[in-house]
């Protein structure tokens, strides 16, 4: 049975999984995208239950592209391009913004992404950071730089009042569960740049088939 610790989370696994992520033409790997992001889950659930409306619909996200992936036409789910390219080729996107395929990859993949962008931002700053830098104020500044925009007047409201909450720095790292402060630090220069690599290939892919606005 899993215990509570399968539940920790650990940036060691989210290094391995979006190292993982791209192939040697960097294509990237489905079930390595979604594994990074189940330790990404983990980490806002670590802080508490006020960022469950982010980790809630982080979580309903990866299943539904987990099920893409078992499902009949599986092999077309390998890697994001094969998805964007299947789901094109057969009409699955609502590219014409008429509120139909609520649920397809494309659609699916593009919120977890835009998630994406303020993780990375935030892990990034909390890399550079001082000992007495807040990380409520980092959080917050790498949210109203990335989801933000996404995000509805209420639900920025509720981010906001979050961010409050967050451990200081020092607890924050040892949340990482990687070590001393100067390992943590020193993986988070890995993980960043995969992420990063990782956001700006999807970014760059979605930007050619117009797909960074799907309702």
């Amino acid at each position: 049975m899993a215990g509570p610790d399968n539940q920790k989370f650990c940036l060691q696994e989210v290094l391995d999984s979006f190292k993982s992520c791209l192939s040697p033409n960097r294509e990237i790997y489905m079930e390595h995208y979604v594994a990074g992001w189940k330790g990404l889950i983990k980490l806002l659930n670590s802080l508490g239950s006020v960022f469950g409306f982010i980790s809630k619909d982080a979580a309903s996200k990866t299943q539904i592209l987990m099920n893409f992936l078992d499902s009949k036409n599986g092999s077309e789910y390998a890697t994001v391009q094969s998805m964007v390219k299947f789901e094109l080729d057969n009409e699955l996107v609502d590219v014409n913004k008429k509120g139909i395929y609520p649920e397809s990859g494309c659609r699916t993949l593009l919120r977890l992404h835009r998630a994406l962008r303020w993780l990375e931002l935030f892990l990034d700053r909390l890399r550079t950071s001082k000992e007495d830098d807040k990380t409520s104020v980092m959080c917050r500044e790498a949210y109203n730089e990335s989801l933000a925009h996404h995000h509805p007047f209420m639900i920025r409201k509720a981010a906001g009042l979050a961010f409050y909450s967050l451990p200081g720095r020092p607890g924050f790292l040892e949340v990482m569960n990687v070590g001393s402060p100067e390992q943590v630090v020193a993986m988070l220069g890995e993980a960043v740049p995969l992420i990063s690599e990782v956001y700006t290939i999807t970014e760059e892919l979605y930007q050619k088939h117009n797909l960074l606005d799907l309702p």
